[in-house]
């Protein structure tokens, strides 16, 4: 049960979220040139934006979306994310985009799509999907 609240209304409060509101919105950064990290394995797609810097701006992913179980690897799911993450962009006011795409997933190429279909250009594209040198050791030889 625990015990009961009292909701006072004053103008303390009032106050406070008009103050906390008035700081979040003026704190939007504008950028022009930003860097779309895509990461796809065969199981889900997300995607980061951010700043020449490095500075994380918007991040999403098909899971985010509502998609559930194998749907979130899908080519389809991944053109969603690119989509949602391009409106995140057009609202801080980027202008074009260089593309570094890790994993080996369905969603690779169509998650750039979804992106580039609201009207950014894109510099360049750039894959650093990890590749094993030599890879695990083999199994031994089997013993009969």
């Amino acid at each position: 049960m625990g015990k009961k609240r009292i909701v006072k209304k004053g103008s303390e409060f009032g106050a406070e979220g008009a103050k906390k509101a008035s700081t979040r919105a003026g704190s939007k950064k504008r950028v022009d040139v930003g860097v779309l990290h895509v990461r796809s394995t065969y199981n889900n797609t997300t995607l980061l934006l951010t700043d020449s810097s490095g500075n994380a701006i918007a991040a999403s992913s098909s899971g985010a979306l509502g998609f559930k179980g194998a749907k979130k690897g899908t080519p389809f799911a991944a053109a969603k994310v690119g989509e949602v993450l391009a409106d995140k962009a057009q609202s801080v006011g980027l202008k074009e985009v260089s593309v570094v795409v890790k994993g080996v997933g369905a969603g690779r190429e169509s998650s750039i799509r979804g992106f580039i279909s609201r009207g950014f250009t894109v510099t360049s594209i750039k894959d650093t999907t990890p590749v094993p040198f030599n890879g695990p050791r083999p199994p031994k030889p089997r013993r009969v």
